[in-house]
């Protein structure tokens, strides 16, 4: 025991003379207002929390995080002035856990390698998968749609759909295979991670550090996950390089590993290696399923509450579209309640609430205040969706608000900048197909017991926003007359 006691002795007086010479430095300089109390990361519903502060503290002030004082932005101004204006001065993140900030895309600090490996990723997404990406969103769905019309009129956990659909459109994107069973290991796979991440266990590693260096059986368990995760992406990643053709690709993995090597024969400085594309799939699924999946989850709990605006958007869409109609996302704003919905649910319910931290790379400023090189800056995306002095009624689930053009303001719902999402294109077009198709098929009602979903996110102390479990029956709706079969949305 007397060990253990003078390791963790070593490792307080440590952290507080790091504290100490931190407070020296920060002497003369104007920074944020501080605010009081050292456990706001306790807090059940963080963003709201955050966003509260701001009334006696401004849109921009410090809280503490361990031993360190971290910068929460609260609003579009000063999130738009660090991260658009300002965005090679916080384009950094901090450090991770697992210490790879050269391989991982999202938690990955900012290098040329790092954005030579998002334009590769990006490539295999947006160039690689364009012609083929939409018409296999398209079909998923189209074949979700015909299972769940196999449920009509039972009540179905529509989240664990939602994220079966979103696991099995990322699968074919990145390994050509939407074979169930894979399906199925991966989804399972990367709910363990989520789970894992969240666990208390690992969160509170970012308020003490230090404590990374103690026993930790959540971390334990979140290593046997990750290499859980590795060894099916290894597997993919040998079964692609066993078939590859040279100037032909099938899926992102062919498309990146023809890229890596492509770049070997040239004369690029940041040469990416076969690991960068191994931390691009994993990328691909842990931030492109569950929270896709989570955003259409929350627009069927509003319209659940809401059954006048779905009844609004299905006439819109027996308007627009026939029931075998091609539906083309070029031609969206064809349907504008849709589109407007979509933005309303990003808006109150962004996946990602309290965007991932950023770090600033040099001394810099925002709205005025001094921002020390190596600070930590915590973009509260949902308090600024939520900013009463922006948004009419904020709280209010009101898609007409943004049927105005012009008078409502970017949403960072995706993050802005360097740091934008790089699933962004592929979740917008993902919401528009399946909730048009959703819809189009399905009128969503509750349970036979009228019992309605919570509209509250659950307390959580992780990255995504979770939305209460709940049930959904779908009751498919009569075919449209025939006229209408003619109509179509191809411009």
């Amino acid at each position: 025991m007397l060990l253990p006691g003078l390791l963790l002795l070593l490792l307080l007086l440590l952290a507080g003379t790091r504290w100490l010479w931190g407070q020296w430095k920060l002497w003369n300089l104007h920074l944020p207002p501080l605010a009081p109390g050292f456990l706001h990361f306790l807090q059940p519903n963080l963003p709201i929390y955050l966003l509260g502060l701001t009334q006696k503290l401004g849109p921009i002030y410090r809280i503490r995080l361990g031993l360190q004082d971290v910068v929460v932005l609260n609003s579009n101004r000063t999130i738009e002035e660090a991260l658009i204006q300002k965005w090679v001065d916080f384009a950094g993140r901090p450090p991770t856990l697992s210490g790879e900030m050269d391989l991982d895309l999202s938690l990955g600090d900012y290098s040329l390698m790092w954005k030579a490996h998002k334009k590769l990723s990006r490539s295999a997404l947006v160039l690689g998968m364009r012609d083929s990406m939409e018409p296999l969103v398209e079909q998923l769905t189209q074949e979700f749609c015909d299972r769940m019309r196999a449920q009509a009129g039972t009540p179905v956990a529509i989240h664990k759909e939602f994220s079966l659909l979103t696991c099995s459109i990322i699968s074919c994107l990145t390994f050509g295979d939407k074979d169930s069973t894979l399906v199925h290991t991966i989804h399972d796979c990367v709910q363990d991670l989520l789970k894992a991440w969240n666990h208390w266990s690992i969160q509170i590693l970012d308020i003490i550090p230090l404590l990374r260096f103690l026993p930790n059986p959540g971390l334990w368990k979140l290593k046997q996950f990750q290499e859980s995760r590795d060894h099916i992406v290894k597997q993919q990643l040998e079964r692609h390089k066993d078939s590859l053709v040279a100037g032909q690709w099938k899926d992102m993995i062919d498309y990146m590993l023809q890229g890596v090597e492509k770049q070997r024969d040239g004369k690029d400085t940041e040469q990416l290696q076969e690991r960068h594309v191994h931390m691009s799939v994993v990328d691909f699924f842990i931030g492109g399923t569950e929270t896709t999946a989570t955003t259409l989850s929350w627009t069927v709990a509003f319209l659940l509450h809401h059954p006048e605006i779905q009844k609004r958007l299905q006439e819109e869409l027996d308007l627009k579209l026939g029931p075998s109609s091609q539906l083309l996302y070029k031609n969206r704003m064809q349907l504008p309640l849709l589109m407007a919905t979509i933005s309303e649910v990003l808006r109150l319910r962004p996946v990602v609430p309290l965007a991932l931290p950023h770090r600033a790379t040099r001394a810099s400023s925002i709205s005025g205040y001094d921002i020390p090189k190596d600070t930590i800056i915590i973009p509260n995306i949902q308090g600024a969706n939520l900013d009463e002095m922006v948004w009419e009624l904020p709280s209010k689930f009101w898609p007409e608000r943004f049927l105005e053009p012009g008078k409502n303001p970017r949403m960072p719902s995706f993050g802005c900048g360097a740091r934008v999402c790089l699933g962004e294109p592929l979740a917008r077009l993902e919401l528009f197909v399946v909730l048009a198709r959703l819809l189009q098929a399905f009128t969503l009602l509750p349970p036979a017991d009228g019992t309605l979903p919570s509209l509250q996110p659950q307390p959580y102390s992780g990255i995504n926003l979770p939305i209460p479990p709940f049930q959904v029956r779908l009751q498919p709706r009569n075919q449209a007359p025939q006229d209408q079969g003619e109509k179509s949305l191809t411009g």
